[in-house]
């Protein structure tokens, strides 16, 4: 069985913006880290706007090594704003060095609240590999359109 990626705001997500579980002021807010998941062959979940849980990654993630630590990169905040009438969330790009390691998405999740909620499940349109170099996500402009995270 392979695994399955859909890109996707989880439904949890949307709640618990609601109930102020995230708080993504630039350098005040919650810690975010993206966590990056095997290959398509390599695993056998199913992520999408039912995830709920970096947790729920478990054999799916990466292993610790290769220019890959486990639980992910920590991402830099860029403090939300409001674009036209879509508020937009923006992260520094972020790389993983020295890296050797075939991936097919993530999960940004919330490093600082309990469970460590996702927030964002990435699909990579295909596999992605990396030998001996460097493995960089470079985030989409903070715009009503393109935003990482963006709620219209």
């Amino acid at each position: 069985m392979a695994i399955s990626v859909t890109t996707a705001m989880p439904t949890s997500f949307k709640v618990e913006i609601l109930k102020a579980v995230h708080n993504f002021t630039a350098s005040t807010g919650n810690t975010f880290k993206l966590a990056l998941m095997v290959a398509t062959a390599a695993g056998s979940g199913t992520y999408g706007a039912a995830t709920t849980s970096y947790d729920n990654l478990t054999t799916d993630e990466l292993a610790n090594g290769n220019g890959y630590t486990t639980g992910g990169n920590t991402l830099t905040s860029v403090t939300p704003v409001a674009d036209g009438t879509t508020a937009v969330c923006d992260f520094d790009n972020t790389t993983w060095s020295a890296a050797t390691f075939t991936t097919c998405g993530g999960i940004i999740y919330n490093d600082t609240a309990a469970g460590n909620p996702a927030c964002a499940v990435l699909s990579f349109g295909g596999d992605q590999q990396v030998s001996s170099g460097d493995f960089q996500i470079q985030m989409p402009a903070a715009a009503a359109a393109t935003a990482i995270i963006r709620i219209a």
